[in-house]
C-alpha cells in the first residue's frame, strides 16, 4: 500500500477505509466482526480510517479497533494506524453555535476513539448564509492549541470559503470532497488553492454510490425510487453530466480499460483519481473485507497514457456541473440539496 506524507510527521495511507457503511442506519452490524474487518485492513496497509461524529456507532467501533490492535499488535504498530473523524455540527445549532458546544462534541469523539488527542478532525459546514463557519474554525484551531485535536482539516468547503478559513490563519491539512469521474468540480478552482496553500485532497465517491462498477454496465436507466439516498445522489449527477447513454459509454471505456488490466471498473474508476494532482487519497466504503484485495489494487494500479486519453475523450463529452465544491448540495431547495439530511446528530 503506498503511503503518503501530508503534514510535518504524519503519514497517512493512500486508501482510506471508510465508516459511513458501519453506521446504524445501513443495517445491524456485529461489532466483534467490525472489528475484526479493521484489523484485516490495517494489517494489510490500509492503517487510516475515516469517521465521523454523524456516524452512530462509528467512533465507538473505531475505538474498540485500536483498543484491541494494540493488545494484538503492540504500540508501534497502533503509531501507524490513523482516525479522521468530522465535526459535523447540526443545520440547527449553526445559529448559536459557541465554543463550549464544539469543545463539549470534540470531547465526545475522543473519548469514542480512546484518543487523548483526535488525529484529524474534518470541519463541515451546512449553511453559508448562517454565520459562524469562520469563528468555529478558528475554535477548532484553539482546540489544537489546547492539544485535542493533532490537525484541523475539513469537509464539502467550496474554494472561496476554504480560501477564507485559512486567510483568518487556521493551518488546514486536508480537504475531504466528492471528486471522481463524474464530479470534477474540484478541478474548477480547488485543485489550485490546494497546491497554493498545500493542504491534500481526500476524495469520496469515487465509484459514485457504486453506479461506477460492473453491476451497471449493459443495464437499462434505472427509476425512481432508486435502493438508498446515495444511488439517488449520485443519478442525479449523471443525470446533469449528459444522462445514461453517456454514462454507457463511460462504463463501457472502463471496461476495455479494466481489461486491460485484469481488474474491474471500480478499481479503474478509484485508481484514475489518485493520479490528479493534489489527491493523497481516496475514501472506500466498506461494510466488511469482502472487497479487500480490490481496495488494496486500486494504489498498486498504474494507467497508461493511453488509458488516460479514452477516459478524458468521453468525458470531453460531458456537460460541466454546475457550481464549485458542494455547490449543489448546499442548495436546500434544489434537487440535489432536498435528499441530504442536515440534522444527523438528531436522527434528522
Amino acid at each position: 500500500m503506498q503511503r503518503r506524507k501530508i503534514a510535518e510527521n504524519y503519514e497517512i495511507s493512500r486508501v482510506i477505509r471508510g465508516g459511513w457503511q458501519l453506521a446504524g442506519g445501513h443495517g445491524a452490524i456485529d461489532g466483534d466482526s467490525a472489528v475484526e474487518d479493521m484489523i484485516a485492513f490495517a494489517d494489510a496497509g490500509i492503517t487510516t480510517f475515516d469517521c465521523a461524529d454523524i456516524y452512530t456507532g462509528v467512533e465507538e467501533l473505531i475505538g474498540r479497533f485500536r483498543t484491541t490492535y494494540r493488545k494484538l499488535r503492540g504500540e508501534e504498530a497502533l503509531s501507524r494506524i490513523r482516525v479522521h473523524t468530522k465535526f459535523v455540527p447540526d443545520l440547527a445549532v449553526l445559529p448559536n453555535i459557541t465554543k463550549a458546544y464544539v469543545e463539549k462534541v470534540i470531547d465526545t469523539s475522543r473519548k469514542r476513539l480512546n484518543l487523548d488527542c483526535l488525529d484529524l478532525v474534518q470541519f463541515h459546514w451546512w449553511a453559508y448564509d448562517i454565520p459562524g463557519w469562520v469563528e468555529t474554525s478558528v475554535w477548532l484551531k484553539e482546540l489544537q492549541d489546547a492539544g485535542k485535536i493533532g490537525h484541523v482539516s475539513a469537509t464539502n468547503f467550496d474554494t472561496e470559503h476554504m480560501q477564507a478559513i485559512v486567510g483568518a490563519g487556521v493551518p488546514i491539512t486536508s480537504l475531504q470532497l466528492q471528486y471522481s469521474l463524474l464530479d470534477r468540480r474540484p478541478e474548477k478552482s480547488m485543485v489550485q488553492l490546494a497546491a497554493q496553500e498545500n493542504f491534500a485532497l481526500f476524495c469520496y465517491g469515487t465509484v459514485a454510490g457504486g453506479f461506477l462498477g460492473d453491476r451497471w454496465l449493459g443495464r437499462s436507466e434505472p427509476e425512481h425510487p432508486l435502493e438508498n439516498r446515495s444511488l439517488t445522489k449520485y443519478k442525479l449527477i449523471i443525470d446533469d453530466l449528459g444522462g445514461w447513454d453517456l454514462f454507457q459509454e463511460l462504463l463501457s471505456t472502463l471496461r476495455r480499460i479494466a481489461d486491460r488490466h485484469e481488474t474491474d471498473i471500480a478499481t479503474v474508476a478509484s485508481a484514475a483519481m489518485l493520479e490528479r494532482p493534489g489527491v493523497a487519497a481516496v475514501i472506500v466504503g466498506a461494510r466488511n473485507r469482502e472487497h479487500l484485495a480490490s481496495n488494496l489494487a486500486i494504489a498498486a494500479l498504474k494507467l497508461s497514457s493511453g488509458d488516460k486519453s479514452e477516459i478524458d475523450a468521453i468525458l470531453a463529452q460531458a456537460k460541466p456541473l454546475e457550481g464549485d465544491v458542494y455547490t449543489l448540495e448546499r442548495d436546500r431547495e434544489g434537487r440535489h440539496g432536498m435528499i441530504m439530511k442536515y440534522n444527523l446528530n438528531k436522527g434528522e
